[in-house]
């Protein structure tokens, strides 16, 4: 199964990262890439660009977005056997982190069974 962890951003901006959380960090995902669950990650600009299609007329609109309360500024995308163990990565993460928020979500694929309900 995998998932994508996103962490959001409510625009309360917190300062760069200490060296100690640096390294805490770096040594988490080292492990996760050796053990091959972690399948890609990476931080995201915090405005990007909206695409829209509305009566086949597509829109592309710059952002920064005010009426956005929050946005993805970073995911992990991971393959697990169960939500609970991807819910438990996050709890680490976040447990390095500190405070925030983020999701987590199954990613579908052609192969993968999309579930009922």
């Amino acid at each position: 199964m995998r998932f994508m962890m996103m962490t959001t951003d409510s625009g309360e901006q917190a300062g760069p990262p200490d060296e100690n959380l640096q390294a805490e960090m770096g040594a988490f995902i080292a492990e996760m890439s050796r053990s091959g669950v972690l399948l890609a990650t990476g931080g995201l600009e915090p405005h990007g660009t909206r695409i829209t299609s509305f009566g086949g007329k597509v829109t592309v609109t710059d952002g920064p977005f005010t009426e956005a309360k929050e946005s993805v500024v970073g995911f992990a995308l991971v393959e697990v056997r169960t939500r609970e163990e991807a819910i438990e990565l996050s709890r680490r993460f976040w447990r390095i982190v500190g405070d925030g928020e983020g999701v987590i979500k199954q990613v579908f694929g052609p192969d993968d069974p999309f579930p009922e309900g």
